[in-house]
């Protein structure tokens, strides 16, 4: 298994880290994700492990940015669970060797959008933590690879409106504060970006 695999598990770690921590009355609280509850932000995720296991099958996904909570089911952290363990099967060696389509990048093997694919998780997990009072506690390393990968695809993602602005910060904020801020979010604050 690569470091970069590697890291792409350990960010699904965190992640599942907060999503069992929520509590009962936590599902819909307003996410910084502009309309978008943290069971919808929960089922983009759960959605996001869907999608991932059609691409290694090559068949074509689903939108998970549409109607997001579909995905969450009366039970998100059951559904998280499931879907975690059916796309994990699904990454064989060839599927993580099949090149899949990525925007304007044009075609990339699996193996590499997952380790793109941090960025998503991170920035997401940190969205769920935001919304139900949690310290995600973001792997530096991982928040670090991330950064690079936001500085690759910011602008279509901006060009698109599935990204709001960068955000200011102070001279000497830290390297996850930096990155929230170029995602379109306030670590301060909460406030929203203007997509997910």
């Amino acid at each position: 298994m690569t470091e970069e695999f590697t890291g792409y598990q350990r960010a699904l770690d965190g992640l599942e880290a907060v999503l069992c921590a929520i509590p009962v009355d936590g599902w819909d609280a307003p996410s910084p994700c502009t309309r978008w509850s943290v069971r919808d932000v929960a089922g983009h995720m759960i959605g996001g492990q869907h999608m991932i296991r059609d691409l290694a099958a090559a068949v074509p996904p689903d939108n998970v940015n549409i109607a997001p909570g579909r995905f969450a089911g009366p039970d998100p952290v059951e559904g998280w669970r499931a879907a975690r363990k059916e796309c994990g099967g699904a990454l064989t060696p060839a599927a993580l060797r099949r090149a899949i389509p990525f925007g304007e990048l044009g075609e990339v093997p699996l193996r590499d959008f997952l380790d793109g694919y941090i960025l998503e998780i991170l920035i997401h997990t940190w969205d769920i933590a935001q919304a139900t009072s949690q310290d995600p506690a973001l792997d530096p390393d991982l928040v670090h690879h991330a950064f690079a990968t936001a500085r690759v695809i910011a602008d279509p993602l901006r060009a698109a409106g599935l990204l709001g602005p960068e955000r200011p910060v102070p001279r000497r904020a830290d390297e996850l504060t930096r990155l929230l801020a170029f995602m379109g979010r306030s670590a301060g604050s909460g406030e929203a970006p203007d997509g997910p």
